[in-house]
């Protein structure tokens, strides 16, 4: 497309794995300008402003974002490079994605789901609701998403951790289970409050629920 394109244009590029697409925005002709962006918001986003999009470098870091930005304006902008992207989004995109497939697999097998949903308590539902709003996007996507090359490593590791947990759990070793969740939990509460991120989860279901 590059070459039907006139001098000094602007080729925008938004997919979720930018390491191919990156070498291949470096080979486009000279007269072409590339930027490689990663809009981390979809269709159901009401507007830009603080709104997250990750910038990744091709020829002009300076250049590039400063045109990003004015096309963008109010977003938080994140630059970071393509080897780098592709591992951060494998966390933030295809692990979330990988683990909400094999949960609404699950629900979809239900036959009693109805009775379930009565049941449930915050933790389920704001699951099941970010497992359906995945599944809204195209499988097609989705197919993009979980096979960045940089998925499996995180898939593994989690798939060790339920094997893990499933073992102790079986074999009645409470205590390797509490202390592995208390490492857990030291660990994360270093950078976030643990209570505000349940109030935050509680006052969202209320909201939706309204």
């Amino acid at each position: 497309i590059s070459k039907e394109m006139k001098r000094d244009s602007y080729l925008i590029e938004i997919s979720s794995q930018k390491l191919k697409t990156s070498q291949a925005l470096l080979k486009m002709p000279a007269k072409i300008n590339p930027i490689c962006i990663h809009p981390m918001f979809g269709q159901g986003a009401k507007k830009i402003k603080n709104n997250n999009i990750i910038l990744v470098p091709i020829k002009d870091v300076k250049k590039e974002l400063t045109v990003a930005k004015s096309l963008f304006q109010g977003a938080n902008f994140v630059t970071i490079d393509a080897p780098e992207h592709d591992k951060k989004i494998a966390v933030i995109l295809g692990l979330t994605h990988l683990m909400n497939i094999a949960f609404a697999k699950i629900l979809a097998k239900d036959e009693t789901v109805l009775l379930t949903e009565k049941m449930a308590g915050t933790t389920f539902k704001a699951q099941k609701i970010i497992s359906e709003s995945i599944l809204s996007e195209s499988p097609e996507l989705i197919e993009t998403i979980i096979s960045n090359p940089e998925v499996r490593r995180f898939g593994e590791e989690l798939w060790k951790d339920i094997g893990r947990l499933l073992t102790d759990s079986q074999e009645g070793k409470s205590e390797e289970i509490i202390n592995f969740v208390k490492t857990i939990q030291e660990k994360i509460s270093k950078n976030v409050d643990l209570n505000k991120s349940y109030k935050k989860l509680s006052s969202m279901i209320s909201k939706i629920e309204k």
